[in-house]
């Protein structure tokens, strides 16, 4: 779905695209810069804690953090990369929200999605869970070499309060293939890969739980 809104006009229009929503912002005049900021979100599928009403496959808790990544993916500018190491950021192409933040909520309803768990929440101060799961944003960008690609990397590990220990981890990585040139494009492809992403690590979560049963 993609969302239209032009300076301060209160007309919107919507346009429905696969796995996309696409909002776009004028720049206030006086600036001496007509050209518009264009924001994008990851769709994030909504699946509500009640949603998980029957038992549990796994009696288990999980509490997910924060997730780490470097400043790039902590701001708000879309990440492509330049040559070899090298990265830089898109100034008129911006995300609605930190890819850390919308990277945590896919996670979390990723998790809740597979209805293995007794809950999945956020960290917060006043909910407690039987294990962490932590994550690290490594890549969620555009690659031009050898052929335009959406790139994402994330790792992903389990943490057990009780022994104090990392007892799982796991890791995905791939180059989604963009359909096309343009951003709205390359996010399309960053929002099926992270999805593919998200199901992989939380399939292979609900596999360490089949295979090392949790106490009830």
């Amino acid at each position: 779905m993609i969302r239209e809104m032009i300076g301060g006009a209160n007309s919107m229009h919507r346009i429905r695209k696969a796995a996309l929503i696409l909002l776009t912002a004028g720049i206030a005049a006086g600036c001496g810069s007509s050209r518009p900021v264009r924001y994008f979100e990851l769709e994030v599928p909504q699946t509500p804690p009640a949603a998980q009403a029957a038992p549990a496959q796994f009696p288990v808790t999980l509490m997910v953090a924060r997730v780490t990544s470097t400043h790039l993916y902590r701001d708000d500018r879309l990440v492509y990369g330049v040559s070899g190491e090298e990265l830089g950021t898109y100034e008129y192409a911006r995300w609605a929200e930190p890819p850390v933040d919308m990277i945590q909520d896919g996670l979390i309803a990723s998790l809740r999605s597979t209805r293995q768990f007794r809950s999945v929440s956020a960290v917060a101060s006043n909910l407690r869970g039987d294990y962490l799961v932590r994550s690290h944003l490594e890549a969620l960008d555009e690659i031009e070499k050898p052929q335009l690609a959406a790139r994402f990397v994330m790792e992903l590990d389990l943490y057990d309060p009780k022994s104090a220990a990392t007892v799982w981890s796991d890791s995905y990585s791939h180059d989604e293939p963009v359909q096309g040139k343009k951003v709205e494009d390359v996010v399309a492809a960053l929002d099926q890969n992270v999805k593919t992403g998200m199901n992989q690590l939380a399939s292979d979560l609900g596999q360490y739980f089949a295979s090392h049963p949790a106490q009830k």
